[in-house]
């Protein structure tokens, strides 16, 4: 029997992340020894008060349905985690707990946006963020994140973009993929902008405890009181504290717009998973220190394999500054190798040299590729082995 599909399914663009993913995963079943730098989770074991917590909360019957929204401890956890961190000052009713970060962003475009409503999307960009907000019945506009200005977009590049179908924008600091970060005084600039044509940020920080080379994450609620009203914050424990599969992540923001989250979360997931619940206020209420290590153990590694990277012939690469991934363009290594487009370098790179990285076309920048350092250093430093020996190889011949 065929199915009659719904159009918005229709139109959506399969995730390279996951393409890859399973290309990879399909050859190691064959035997291939395999170094997969795809991954966007890090390479930590959840640590041990989160999973006791988690583990008494079930002896002690917590096993119920919940409030939609959450927990009114977990939104307690989070309220402090904001006055900590950002000094920032939110309501319980400000916040809504969803099943991970990307399902608060999915809920936020399904109230925030009506049919041909514009999202503007700076690129490179997460590749699921144009395909939620197509599936809102919005429209993603791009602005192309320069490279030789680390990416970020620029006021004037956000002014040209505005029309009076613009809805909203998306900032994501630190950066998937580029892990680069805007400055206070930049986010300001762009701020002044959305407060002046009265457009929603959508600052997605999930990545922010992840920071390097002694940079500052800024977010760009704690600026203004008026950006703070303006700003709708995405974040959640999955990159922060290793807990990517306990999908806990939440929304901050304007009451009316969380109150209509609420409400549709209530007829779609009923609530986030109760234990996953409790295990995230473990982590936002207990030790940090585990935070912090993980941190250190990826900084380590970008320094050490940052600079192998960039002498791989035909590379270059903006140095991150958080998250856990490089971002190089790797043009003209594809060109030197005799490949027509980056795609077809990452596809010869998986079957022959038998390292899987993501191409750039997913983000929106098809000269780039994405390689995760959430994993070994003896991986990482193998991986750039091969890929050496991969572009000599064919250098060669």
């Amino acid at each position: 029997m065929e199915v009659e599909l719904a159009n918005r399914v229709l139109a959506l663009t399969p995730s390279s992340t996951l393409a890859i993913t399973a290309k990879a995963k399909e050859l190691k079943e064959q035997g291939e020894d395999v170094i997969g730098l795809g991954a966007g989770e890090p390479d930590f074991n959840t640590p041990k008060h989160i999973l006791d917590a988690a583990f008494l909360s079930m002896k002690e019957g917590h096993t119920k349905y919940t409030p939609s929204a959450g927990l009114p401890a977990l939104k307690k956890a989070i309220i402090n985690k904001f006055e900590l961190d950002q000094g920032l000052s939110y309501k319980p009713n400000e916040i809504i707990v969803g099943n991970g970060a990307k399902h608060a962003l999915y809920t936020l475009f399904q109230v925030l946006l009506n049919d041909g409503d514009e999202v503007i999307i700076p690129a490179p960009y997460w590749v699921s963020y144009p395909e939620q907000v197509k599936l809102a019945g919005g429209v993603p506009v791009y602005i192309d994140g320069l490279e030789q200005n680390h990416f970020k977009i620029t006021p004037e590049q956000l002014v040209k973009a505005i029309t009076n179908k613009t809805k909203a924008v998306i900032i994501n600091s630190p950066s998937n993929p580029t892990g680069v970060l805007y400055t206070a005084e930049e986010l300001m600039e762009l701020g002044k902008i959305c407060l002046e044509k009265n457009i929603l940020i959508v600052s997605d920080e999930i990545y922010e405890k992840l920071i390097y080379g002694g940079a500052i994450h800024i977010s760009i609620a704690q600026l203004s009181q008026e950006l703070k009203e303006q700003t709708i914050i995405i974040n959640g424990v999955s990159k922060s504290h290793s807990m990517t599969g306990w999908r806990i992540g939440y929304a901050a923001g304007n009451k009316q717009v969380i109150e209509a989250m609420t409400n549709l979360a209530s007829h779609s997931t009923s609530n986030p998973t109760t234990t996953a619940q409790y295990a995230a206020i473990a982590a936002y209420n207990g030790p940090q220190e585990p935070v912090e290590e993980m941190r250190q153990a990826f900084e380590k590694r970008l320094e050490i394999i940052y600079d192998k990277l960039v002498a791989i012939p035909g590379f270059t690469c903006v140095k991150p500054q958080g998250a856990f991934y490089l971002y190089p363009n790797v043009r003209n290594a594809a060109e030197m190798t005799g490949f027509n487009n980056v795609d077809d370098f990452v596809e010869a790179l998986l079957v022959e040299a038998k390292v899987a990285v993501i191409p750039g076309s997913g983000f929106g920048t098809p000269d780039n590729i994405r390689l995760s350092y959430a994993t070994s250093l003896e991986q990482l430093e193998s991986a750039v082995s091969r890929i050496n020996q991969f572009i000599a190889t064919k250098i060669k011949i």
